[in-house]
């Protein structure tokens, strides 16, 4: 938020912190940066969304993803060029006592998803693991109903520490996976981790034990909708041991438009007329298409025998109220 005075502009609120969040590292296309927080939790306001809370480790993502809805969000550090999500990254000063008190607010059944605006796995995470303490926190709970969506194969890395969570709370994990192509992949999304490292993800996780489900999301017209690819895609899933699946249309706020269309224009300039139709007048695609999509995810996912993301299991812990998880630390 900006405001003007005598002296000249102002910053406050998220943008003040971000101004003087200290950096932490620069690389040839990104910088880091340390960025305070007064909470972690956050609740979600969308009434349609399966969960209550939400967690952001990160604000910013440097996947790069052409289509991605959350570069707002650095607008409101006033930082207002669409290209500035992927290079400047902010990883949250994360404070294990103060987020252990933030949980207390957590009613039973109210579910928690990790990474509904940035990817909780993207690189920065191999360099600060502030997800990976977030789920240390999370794993000595019990009762709580929290799932990571992710595309990247580093939440492997944790499989442990989720599966040893698990025996004391529902857990669940769920991979993005647009495309089987890979070229089309490194298009869209140029630098997230490729397809099969995602689905060897999936095949560990679900080997562990952990309830995994591999969301298509989100779907293109006429980029990655065919009926073909959406069966290939949920048939890879299955035989990995996901237990679900989805698919979603895609959706264009205005600050995403100006990468995707550029995009479009570089790759698929046939489309761009189309797609500037149906995008420029509202963000969310309407009528036929998305039920035509439903329909075809429906028949293929029943192909596959897979669930709906939504048709959760009922819940299974405490499996076993008395383990522990880090023992020799208490």
């Amino acid at each position: 938020m900006l405001f003007e005075d005598n002296s000249g502009p102002r910053l406050v609120g998220i943008a003040r912190l971000a101004a003087q969040s200290e950096t932490l590292e620069v690389k040839r296309s990104v910088e880091y940066f340390e960025l305070e927080t007064r909470s972690f939790l956050g609740r979600c306001s969308g009434q349609r969304m399966p969960f209550v809370w939400t967690v952001n480790p990160y604000r910013g993502c440097e996947f790069g993803c052409k289509y991605c809805y959350a570069r707002y969000a650095h607008e409101f550090m006033e930082l207002r060029d669409p290209d500035d999500f992927e290079r400047k990254v902010y990883a949250k000063r994360f404070h294990p006592a103060a987020f252990r008190e933030e949980l207390k607010k957590i009613k039973p059944g109210e579910p928690i998803c990790i990474g509904t605006a940035t990817d909780p796995y993207q690189p920065a995470e191999r360099r600060f693991r502030i997800t990976r303490h977030i789920l240390e926190v999370l794993a000595r709970e019990s009762g709580l109903d929290f799932g990571i969506t992710t595309k990247s194969d580093l939440v492997a890395r944790d499989c442990e520490l989720l599966a040893a969570a698990a025996r004391r709370n529902i857990v669940g994990v769920h991979l993005t996976i647009t495309t089987l192509d890979a070229e089309l992949a490194r298009a869209i999304e140029p630098r997230a981790p490729q397809p099969d490292l995602r689905l060897g993800a999936v095949k560990k996780l679900a080997d562990a034990g952990i309830r995994v489900a591999v969301l298509a999301h989100p779907i293109m017209p006429l980029i990655n909708d065919s009926e073909e690819s959406l069966d290939a895609l949920c048939k890879a899933a299955a035989e990995a041991g996901a237990q679900a699946f989805s698919a979603a249309p895609v959706f264009l706020k205005p600050c995403a438009q100006k990468v995707f269309f550029p995009f479009l224009e570089s790759n698929f300039p046939h489309l761009v007329r189309r797609y500037r139709e149906r995008f420029e007048a509202s963000p969310f695609l309407r009528g036929h298409y998305p039920e035509m999509l439903r329909e075809r995810v429906h028949k293929i996912r029943d192909r596959h025998q897979l669930r709906r993301r939504e048709d959760r299991p009922p819940p299974e812990w405490p499996i076993d109220p008395q383990f522990e998880l880090f023992p020799a630390n208490r």
